[in-house]
């Protein structure tokens, strides 16, 4: 919990990691280098460097104070600053403090250097010229201007050292990049068809990269293929079990539509219409794992096709949605129809009224729909969705009976188009409120 300040602003995603990971040690071992290399070397070598300009300056000023007068003592120092390669005059526009460029790194060593070694030295300007050194002196007989080449007092052009290393860094961290990269990108691929595979989509995928990238590939397509046999035999069996049942259920039918008609006849009949219900819920389900293609559809005109259907039955169903519904989206229209349909058919199984409306982001497309119903308890929402669930205590069963696959059948649809199914309370009609999330 501490860190978390820490781990907001970090990358997250796996390349932008994996460039953080390159990129700081490198960043931080050019720094340290840098800083130690100037600091040992750079600063080193100039004061070193400076040292020996400092004594020059020093013997040029003993011999100017020893003249009577300026031009004596010009005129005596000539031949030394000569043979030292000095340029000595008069300072016509006398100054005072030091001046430097801020990316001069050696120039502050030098500017040291000269003050502690001559309380002669009035100001040192390494502004006017990257080329020399113009040190400004006090003498009795006035100030003088003495101009020594800079490369007599420090290390020549650190920043091209700088400069170097930086372009080799970044040159060895984009091969470094580049490679990591093919290396990331197997990892990418499995991401995807994990992804893919998700929300019902079976993309080519064949395992690539390192060793453990190829493991992590073979264990997940042998994990697909289960997968996959299950619902295979799972809609089969439901699918044999269900169709086998038709065949009695018509013999019975007939039977009864030949018998005189009574009481018991009639409920007998209502039976039968219940069992067969129970058998269209088992096919629903058992089609519920078939694969379709996504095609574009029209969010909104699929759930006014559901509200049409329902408002021809037994309810009153009404229908609202935003203008961003009207947009083509790419859904499995048959399942996303029939999830809708089970959740319209179960808010007016239980309740008197039923409010579908449709949202769409730029992310997700929301069927909702609402009920004035009993509900359900917050407690049982998780159990509700479950396969063969049915909640008499919470939801009552006058208005007719399930086999409670309705909400189980919705919440499959949705997680196979990689979305979810949210049970929540009804703001507006006070029931029950389910929420079919699909992504884009």
């Amino acid at each position: 919990m501490k860190l978390d300040w820490l781990k907001r602003p970090m990358p997250r995603g796996l390349y932008g990691r994996a460039a953080l990971i390159l990129v700081v040690p490198v960043t931080v071992l050019m720094v340290v280098v840098s800083l130690v290399f100037i600091q040992r070397h750079f600063e080193g070598v100039t004061q070193q460097l400076t040292s020996g300009i400092v004594l020059e300056l020093r013997e040029v000023v003993e011999v100017i104070e020893a003249a009577p007068d300026l031009g004596a003592g010009l005129a005596e120092a000539e031949p030394l600053v000569t043979t030292l390669g000095i340029q000595l005059a008069p300072a016509d526009k006398p100054q005072t403090g030091d001046r430097r460029v801020f990316y001069d790194v050696s120039g502050r060593m030098v500017i040291d250097t000269l003050r502690d070694g001559l309380p002669e030295v009035r100001a040192v300007d390494l502004r006017q010229s990257s080329r020399r050194v113009i040190v400004q002196l006090d003498t009795r007989h006035g100030p003088l201007e003495a101009t020594v080449d800079r490369r007599r007092a420090s290390a020549s052009n650190p920043h091209q050292f700088l400069v170097l290393m930086a372009s080799i860094g970044v040159l060895m961290t984009g091969i470094a990049y580049l490679y990591l990269r093919n290396q990331l990108r197997p990892i990418t691929r499995l991401a995807e068809a994990a992804e893919a595979f998700g929300k019902g989509r079976v993309v080519r995928y064949r395992p690539s990269g390192a060793l453990e990238v190829r493991a992590a590939g073979r264990a997940f397509l042998d994990m697909r293929a289960r997968i996959e046999r299950q619902i295979e035999q799972r809609t089969l069996m439901l699918s044999g079990v269900s169709h086998d049942l038709r065949t009695p259920i018509t013999r019975l039918k007939l039977a009864l539509s030949m018998m005189p008609e009574g009481q018991d006849v009639e409920d007998m009949q209502r039976d039968v219409a219940e069992m067969e219900g129970l058998i269209d819920s088992f096919l629903d389900f058992a089609r519920s794992d078939q694969e379709e293609d996504p095609a574009p559809v029209v969010p909104v005109d699929l759930a006014r096709k559901v509200v049409e259907r329902a408002a021809r039955g037994r309810g009153e169903v009404s229908l609202s949605a935003g203008d961003e519904a009207g947009q083509e989206v790419l859904l499995r229209e048959q399942a996303v129809e029939r999830a809708l349909g089970n959740l319209v058919g179960n808010a007016l199984r239980y309740g008197e009224r039923a409010a579908v409306s449709v949202a769409c982001t730029g992310r997700t497309v929301v069927f909702s729909v609402e009920d004035d119903g009993p509900g359900i308890p917050e407690g049982d929402r998780e159990r509700a969705v479950q396969p063969f669930t049915r909640l008499d205590a919470a939801r009552n069963q006058d208005r007719g009976s399930g086999v409670g696959l309705g909400l189980s059948l919705a919440r499959d649809i949705a997680r196979r188009h990689g979305g979810a199914l949210r049970l929540s309370d009804s703001e507006t009609l006070g029931g029950l409120k389910a929420e079919l999330v699909i992504p884009r």
